[in-house]
């Protein structure tokens, strides 16, 4: 997740994406770190098997510094388009 300017990312694990998006994009959770920052544009995600693997992957990423996740994010996604419309389907 990102915010307008795309200066602020969140990297996170969850086993429904459709409901997970919707709830940073809304602010559900009105005292989270998205909320906080605004970060209501999914620019990238991945899907695993099984739990295990994801928590795993979100532990290498967060590691990661700002530089690298960036080239992630552009070899999906180069125009850091949001991608709530795919998820949804």
């Amino acid at each position: 997740m990102t915010n307008k300017n795309r200066t602020t990312l969140y990297i996170g694990v969850t086993n429904d994406l459709p409901r997970r998006v919707w709830e940073h994009r809304t602010h559900y959770h009105i005292n989270s770190f998205t909320a906080k920052y605004n970060l209501e544009y999914c620019v990238y995600y991945e899907f695993f098997p099984d739990i295990e693997q994801a928590i795993e992957r979100e532990k290498q990423l967060k590691r990661w510094n700002r530089n690298k996740k960036d080239m992630l994010i552009n070899s999906m996604n180069s125009m850091w388009n949001d991608l709530w419309e795919d998820i949804q389907m």
